[in-house]
């Protein structure tokens, strides 16, 4: 019985944990840093600072990004050929923007057209373990909107 008392009193604290914290066990998450600010694909959709979307549709797009086949025909290259992250390349600190992926785009919400042809607002490389194509994409369309807040408002 003292047993059962003891789960029972700690399985409220481990969620709250989970809550506060946004996740159980926390992990990497693709980032990308930009002068003394970084922006990250958020671990819980509702820590995201900017939501964005992806369609298949380049009429229903607000950004298209092209994924290019060479670095230097690239506005953006994304390569990580490391087996871990380099330490504090991307730590978390009050100029962090959390990015989340939606599944439906929402009003006033980014979403991408991303393709390999063009034409493109951005042009992004990526050879990545640690990223994919669409974070990349979402992840450099996060890094605009961090700079440029206004052009949310925008869309």
């Amino acid at each position: 019985m003292l047993r059962f008392k003891i789960l029972a009193s700690t399985v409220p604290l481990l969620i709250a944990a989970f809550f506060a914290r946004g996740e159980l066990l926390p992990g990497p998450h693709p980032c990308i840093a930009i002068a003394n600010a970084s922006v990250e694909i958020a671990g819980l959709p509702w820590q995201a600072d900017l939501h964005v979307a992806f369609t298949d549709d380049p009429k229903a797009a607000t950004v298209r990004v092209q994924i290019s086949e060479s670095a230097d025909t690239a506005d953006f290259a994304l390569v990580d050929d490391a087996d871990s992250a380099e330490a504090g390349a991307c730590e978390a600190n009050s100029a962090t923007h959390a990015v989340s992926i939606s599944d439906t785009a929402a009003s006033g919400m980014p979403v991408i057209y991303l393709s390999h042809e063009g034409p493109a607002d951005y042009r992004i490389f990526v050879r990545s373990k640690t990223f994919s194509q669409r974070d990349a994409a979402a992840l450099v369309v996060g890094a605009d909107f961090a700079r440029h807040p206004l052009k949310a408002a925008s869309l």
